[in-house]
């Protein structure tokens, strides 16, 4: 390790007292490779494994909460006790390696494909279909069934009993997924929630539900694991829809959840040097920035970003983060770190060959994901 690399892969120690061997962390990222029936596969297991040896923590793909919340083909369960067998495979698979496991909780909401729901009702805070990227953006006639009163306080409970399956699986931390415009980000968002009880209407009310939700994960980890379980919250900074969340939201959003006794942010960015579309003074100044004057250390933050050399990472270490995720350069080369370690930056692979399927092989990428990989154009950069 040369020294420009060195604050990529000191140690860091969260402030419950943990610490992880360096800074960068594996981001969570769908697979499609679960069992239809909720369970992880061997060959999703063995791609956890491929990818935990160098990296600090692995953040798992979303598991859902709720049988009403499963939003992709082949996403491994959390929502019933029956899966903690399946859970443990994947928190052992990462932690066998030397990494921490982190098990992503979450429900899809309105961006449920509702053949994967019960009855086909998908759910969410109010009833405005997406107008982007869910299955009532393409059949306007899928509206989402509003939660009552009620429910909303059952699903605040049921992301509280995942966490709790995530302890008796052996993870190291949950991560609470109120991002990329899943049914967390469905409460804050002014676009799809149109609610006019506790949970709905001015911004402090829309913070509701996310708050409450952060609120029972702790009280299950204090009730159920030490002081060493971690529990992060990721959010994503806007939205496109109008109305939508704006910058501002989320910087109001981001300042009550670092007063929250979180261990780490996590912000979901497809590039990490972004800038704001709306809702700040200075739309020049990255969203990192602004997060970061939010948040005055309170709490850590995770940046992440089509950060695929290490020069990338440099870049970026340099704007204060302390942690950096990486996503699909982790699929394209899973010994990312390992070659940073060992001062063989320049063999760091950053394309991935769509073409050769001995690379499949090689890599150790399950055949959902292969075949979304290659035949999603602009998602991965290939040869």
């Amino acid at each position: 390790m040369t020294v420009k690399n060195e604050d990529l892969l000191s140690p860091f120690r969260f402030a419950n007292g943990v610490e992880i061997k360096n800074r960068i962390v594996m981001a969570p990222m769908t697979n499609f490779s679960s069992n239809p029936d909720g369970t992880v596969t061997d060959a999703e297991v063995s791609y956890y494994a491929r990818r935990s040896k160098g990296v600090s923590m692995v953040i798992t793909a979303c598991t859902y909460v709720t049988a009403n919340g499963k939003g992709f083909h082949g996403e491994f369960g959390g929502d019933r006790d029956e899966f903690i067998p399946s859970l443990q495979r994947v928190a052992s698979a990462i932690k066998e390696q030397g990494a921490k496991a982190i098990l992503q909780i979450f429900h899809g909401g309105r961006m449920c494909p509702p053949e994967l729901v019960p009855n086909g009702v998908i759910v969410s805070a109010s009833d405005i279909p997406a107008e982007r990227g869910g299955n009532s953006t393409e059949e306007p006639d899928i509206k989402p069934r509003p939660l009552s009163e009620m429910e909303v306080e059952e699903m605040i409970k049921a992301f509280g009993e995942t966490t709790r399956r995530a302890i008796a699986a052996g993870f190291d931390g949950v991560e609470i997924h109120g991002a990329n415009g899943y049914l967390i980000q469905q409460f804050f968002s002014p676009h799809s929630n149109r609610r006019e009880d506790r949970f709905g209407g001015s911004l402090e009310n829309r913070m509701t539900f996310p708050l409450e939700v952060v609120d029972e994960v702790k009280r299950v980890v204090s009730e159920h694991a030490d002081g060493s379980f971690l529990v992060g919250y990721r959010f994503s900074p806007e939205e496109p829809e109008t109305p939508g969340i704006t910058m501002s939201d989320t910087l109001t959003l981001v300042d009550s959840l670092a007063g929250k006794g979180l261990d780490y942010l996590h912000v979901s960015l497809m590039d990490f040097f972004s800038t704001p579309h709306r809702g700040v003074q200075d739309l020049s100044k990255s969203r990192i920035e602004y997060l970061l004057e939010t948040i005055k250390n309170r709490v850590p933050l995770i940046g992440v970003g089509s950060i695929y050399t290490a020069e990338d990472a440099r870049k970026a270490f340099a704007t204060g983060v302390p942690l950096l995720a990486l996503a699909r350069e982790l699929i394209i080369d899973p010994d990312w770190v390992q070659k940073i370690a060992e001062n063989r930056e320049n063999e760091i692979v950053t394309k991935i060959n769509k073409v050769n399927k001995e690379k499949q092989k090689e890599l150790v990428i399950p055949d959902p994901l292969w075949n979304a990989i290659i035949h999603s154009p602009g998602w991965f950069p290939g040869v």
